[in-house]
């Protein structure tokens, strides 16, 4: 998955990442902004997990929507 792609199109890859993470609020969301060291920070810090743990759900993520085009 290509982030600079992600980033440039947030607004679709939004409602992804909300199925993935639901604790994750769309102000929260909307500060990403599509980077994707700011939501590995944010999914770390809501879930209370590891950051590894969130680089693997990141991952995790990527391999699941590796085909998505907006």
């Amino acid at each position: 998955m290509n982030w600079d792609i992600v980033e440039g199109n947030w607004k679709q890859f939004k409602g992804k990442a909300k199925e993935q993470w639901g604790k994750l609020t769309d102000d929260s969301l909307d500060v990403i902004a599509g980077k994707r060291d700011q939501l590995a920070g944010k999914v770390q810090e809501t879930y209370g997990i590891s950051k590894d743990e969130a680089e693997k759900q990141i991952k995790e993520f990527e391999e699941r929507n590796k085909d998505y085009r907006p």
